[in-house]
């Protein structure tokens, strides 16, 4: 199966808001084995819509539509499906009951005709019940493709998705199946990975494809697998894995998309029952919102101070003035007084301190743009470390997260 996916509205087009709605979409359906063919982005315009429907009808099995299904009158998705499809607005009982229900129910207040005609929808689609709003999904098919209508307000369309459309299409629809696989390696650039693996990949069966996904310090290696024996897929992953782990283990921490650093080094934490704080300067505490992203991080993460500022480095992390003027804010020396002195402070197992000039000024120290140091205090000693990582200043702050959270992970590893 084949889909595409159409986000409508002016606000993605002048860069108001960023369109989530598309890759939550395209993950679901991946996950199904439905192959998303493309992603395109419209404006609320009924002849830009209306080209758009002609030109994807009998191209793709699937064409799921977001936004415009709101109340105003700059909504005109309902209304343009009724004209693509030659159909007319009725009134949905119980899409009217539900709406009713939320507004009197819950919200508490009169529901009005502006809220009563989101139960208007085309007489000839299958209504999708949107159990968490106002706006219903609607599923039309016209030859041979469907055109499945969703509202653009995430959390509902994440709903309708999960609920509606993905166990509807697993029922009517028979698909191949596609197994993906994340690798996750920290610490050597996309040249280099690429040049060790080479015979490996090289050796991959032909329904098995490989994909580099870079990022600043780090790569995901991305298997995917497709055909119509799960088994065999799953099999043939697995060993292809494994002898990849084989040769590049040294550099591997964790496998699939939701098992980041910060996951990784979270569940290894946990497990030890250890606990971590951060002192940031030049990451401006982006260490701690990283670590901090992670769900149950509570259990471990006890807290951070941003000491950006050389006043607070003095007055909040009780950096003596004196050392500072001795070796300069950005140094070996200050950067391991502020990881200790957080450490004590938290009463942490661990702690990560960071001080440099990400630039694009050299700020209160003469050190080079892009110098970082780390200090990573652990129960027995302090780990400094000295990085130049360049610029933009964006790399910068990027690197030293990434670094600070491998450093933390050896470390904890040595423990295992």
């Amino acid at each position: 199966m084949k889909a595409t996916i159409v986000t409508i509205g002016d606000e993605i087009l002048i860069g108001q808001i960023v369109d989530t709605n598309s890759g939550f979409i395209a993950k679901s359906l991946d996950k199904i084995g439905v192959e998303i063919n493309e992603m395109i982005s419209i404006s609320d315009d009924k002849k830009h819509i209306l080209d758009t429907f002609a030109a994807l009808q009998n191209k793709v099995d699937l064409v799921i539509i977001t936004g415009g299904l709101g109340p105003t009158k700059d909504d005109i998705t309902k209304k343009t499906f009724c004209d693509y499809f030659e159909d007319e607005l009725v009134v949905d009982q119980k899409v009217l009951a539900h709406v009713t229900q939320l507004i009197e129910g819950f919200y508490k207040r009169t529901i009005t005709q502006i809220n009563k005609d989101q139960a208007l929808v085309p007489s000839k689609c299958t209504v999708l019940h949107n159990q968490v709003g106002t706006a219903p999904g609607m599923w039309m098919k016209k030859e041979n493709t469907v055109f499945i209508s969703l509202p653009g307000v995430p959390y509902e369309m994440k709903y309708l998705v999960e609920h509606e459309i993905i166990p509807k299409v697993v029922r009517e629809y028979k698909r191949p199946y596609i197994i993906h696989k994340t690798i996750l390696t920290y610490g050597q650039g996309e040249s280099m990975v690429a040049e060790r693996i080479e015979d490996w990949e090289n050796n991959l069966p032909e329904f098995i494809k490989l994909a580099y996904l870079p990022a600043p310090g780090r790569v995901r290696l991305r298997l995917s697998a497709r055909g119509t024996d799960k088994e065999k897929l799953e099999v043939a992953l697995a060993e292809n894995v494994n002898s990849l782990d084989a040769i590049i283990h040294d550099i591997i921490v964790g496998f699939d998309d939701d098992e980041t650093l910060e996951v990784v080094v979270g569940k290894m934490l946990a497990k030890q029952n250890k606990t971590i704080s951060t002192a940031e300067s030049c990451t401006g505490g982006n260490i701690a919102a990283v670590l901090t992203s992670v769900s149950g991080s509570s259990k471990y993460f006890k807290g951070s101070v941003v000491s950006y500022a050389t006043a607070v480095k003095i007055d909040v992390l009780g950096i003596p003035e004196s050392l500072i003027k001795e070796n300069s804010v950005v140094s070996r020396e200050v950067v391991s007084a502020m990881a200790l002195n957080i450490k004590k402070m938290m009463k942490t197992d661990y702690a990560i301190a960071t001080t440099g000039n990400a630039g694009p000024l050299k700020g209160d120290s003469n050190a080079e743009v892009g110098a970082v140091f780390i200090a990573l205090a652990t129960p027995s000693e302090v780990i400094v470390e000295e990085f130049n990582f360049g610029q933009p200043r964006e790399k910068v702050i990027d690197r030293a997260v990434i670094k600070s959270l491998e450093l933390l992970q050896k470390e904890i590893l040595k423990n295992v």
